[in-house]
């Protein structure tokens, strides 16, 4: 039975990620956001192509399409199986990133997956990690002016976060009972969520390693304007 909850948490997750926000909102001003900026339909790209607007509409939607389906899940699964519900809600939000970073109706081409792996982070409703991660971030961002770096940061301490936590019963999870084995599945999940995450920054990491990483305020020669959109 838990298997089938699996493959539907994760086949349901890809679903609901094909809602590319980013995607959708260049459409309507007339683009594809894709052949702009970082050439990704994220909330970065959004930003720096279609201004603060648009990066916070694009944001909330890519948020908000995989902490619903994630919080859902938490709420149907927590009664049923309470030391291992937070493998189901892993399962989902994995799937809305891997739909968010791979849509088949658009080739494959999306984003990269980080307000999408923040609303799982906050599906998963674990307020300490969720504070961790959130002066992380912005204490990265704030510091550097690097998004992507505070993105990359992001992401690897969420596993390691993740991982302290439910070794330290801080979690669902009996790390030395049934619920064990429930509960390294988990870690090679929240390990999948990095993984994913450095190599679709892969392009930054180099940047970055190189100082010609745009930072955060910097503009890109091809930011688009009201008066560029085509007319269609």
């Amino acid at each position: 039975m838990t298997v089938l909850i699996r493959i539907i948490c994760l086949v349901s997750g890809y679903f609901c990620g094909l809602l590319e926000t980013g995607y959708i909102y260049g459409k309507l001003k007339g683009i594809d956001i894709r052949n702009y900026g970082s050439g990704n339909s994220g909330t970065t790209n959004a930003l720096r192509v279609l201004g603060k607007k648009a990066g916070l509409v694009v944001f909330i939607g890519d948020f908000f399409k995989a902490a619903i389906p994630c919080l859902i899940v938490r709420f149907i699964t927590q009664g049923l199986y309470p030391d291992r519900f937070l493998l189901f809600v892993l399962y989902i939000g994995l799937g809305v990133v891997m739909g968010h970073n791979f849509p088949f109706y658009l080739k494959f081409k999306g984003g990269k997956g980080v307000a999408a792996t923040a609303g799982t982070i906050f599906g998963l409703f674990i307020p300490l990690m969720i504070l961790i991660l959130l002066v992380l971030f912005v204490a990265v961002v704030a510091a550097t002016k690097y998004v992507s770096l505070g993105s990359i940061l992001l992401m690897i301490e969420f596993f390691i976060t993740y991982v302290v936590m439910a070794l330290n019963k801080m979690l669902c999870f009996d790390p030395n009972g049934s619920s064990r084995s429930a509960m390294i599945e988990s870690f090679v999940l929240a390990g999948i969520f990095a993984v994913m995450s450095i190599y679709k920054h892969k392009a930054n990491i180099i940047r970055l390693i190189h100082g010609e990483e745009n930072k955060l305020g910097q503009k890109k020669n091809n930011i688009i304007t009201e008066a560029s959109f085509p007319v269609n």
